[in-house]
């Protein structure tokens, strides 16, 4: 078994969160590897992704807590399927709904996954350990200089949402990428699930 399998192993252990759902949060940086890592890690779990760029929006790039609270956390607490509508970046609009079932373990990916609305709601909170500067430059790479202007006004609002409403300080585990797979680092919090926080690497998934 590898350290990520133990690792999930360990998530689905935790006690429940959200009515019957264990919410995980993967949050950090715009650009740091979230969505890469959820996406390995929720093959593992066999879990649903709710990607939070879906509940934001070019005029809210941080305000969606009550789409969340309404859309996603309200029906997964009563153990019921949250049905949320994405919002389509390209028409800027939102599309019709979709289904978030009440998995065992549900993955929220997305900056500002840990924010304080949410933490009482979450089983675990992972933070990607890769700092703002080099995180924002990796993300303009990817997307190019067609999303120049918008990742200007985005790094403002990243920056005043973390001085406002940090993640990190309150993570369970760090999880810092390597060249080959990933290192888990206890997080700040030093919360009580320890299985969680045991220094480790892990090679990269075979490809699917």
């Amino acid at each position: 078994m590898s350290h990520l399998d133990r690792a999930a192993d360990a998530l689905r252990r935790l006690p429940p969160s959200c009515g019957p759902v264990r919410l995980v949060a993967v949050d950090g940086h715009a650009g740091s590897g979230k969505s890469t890592f959820a996406g390995r890690l929720a093959r593992l779990l066999a879990a649903p992704v709710l990607h939070l760029d879906d509940l934001a929006t070019h005029a809210e790039l941080f305000a969606w807590t009550g789409r969340m609270r309404e859309q996603v956390i309200g029906p997964l607490s009563r153990g019921e399927t949250a049905r949320y509508q994405p919002y389509d970046w390209n028409l800027r609009a939102f599309g019709p709904p979709r289904a978030l079932p009440p998995a065992p373990v549900v993955l929220v990916e997305g900056v500002g996954a840990g924010r304080r609305a949410l933490r009482p709601h979450l089983a675990a909170l992972l933070w990607m350990e890769r700092d703002a500067g080099e995180s924002w430059a990796r993300g303009r790479r990817r997307d190019g200089p067609a999303q120049s202007a918008f990742w200007d006004g985005w790094t403002v609002a990243e920056s005043r949402h973390f001085a406002a409403d940090p993640s990190r300080p309150f993570a369970d585990a760090l999880i810092r990428e390597c060249q080959e797979g990933y290192e888990w680092l206890p997080g700040p919090a030093v919360a009580p699930h320890s299985d969680l926080l045991v220094t480790h690497r892990d090679r990269p998934l075979p490809p699917h």
